[in-house]
């Protein structure tokens, strides 16, 4: 019993494992013009996050496209006149989803919940 007591401290005060493969395949992910979006999402603590569209082209350096203010598939599917397009891993890799609020011209992206907070 006493050999338990006393080893109990030291496996307390190891440190947490890291996972620096996992972080660095997913930020390596996202290339290209919506990386700066995948990045902003990816580094937020919150669990809920609303933008607007002016904020979001804000972070992008530029306007987004017509379909994007328009056609609420193209925040939820992730397509555009059928292909699969690549603006829409800004977040899914993030581990988010996004739901877009067309007439207040927000979105709100939210941690799906296979998302683990220091993972993503």
């Amino acid at each position: 019993m006493w050999k338990w007591m006393t080893n109990w401290r030291v496996v307390a005060r190891e440190p947490a494992i890291a996972h620096p493969v996992v972080r660095e395949w997913r930020s390596s992910a996202v290339s290209g013009e919506y990386s700066s979006l995948h990045k902003y999402l990816e580094n937020r603590y919150a669990d809920v996050t609303v933008l607007t569209f002016s904020q979001i082209e804000d972070l992008l350096g530029f306007t987004l496209p017509q379909l994007a203010r328009t056609y609420h598939a193209w925040w939820t599917l992730g397509e555009t006149n059928g292909e699969a397009s690549r603006h829409s891993d800004a977040w899914t890799l993030a581990g988010r989803t996004a739901t877009p609020n067309l007439q207040a011209k927000t979105v709100t992206f939210e941690r799906t919940s296979t998302a683990r907070p220091g993972l993503q």
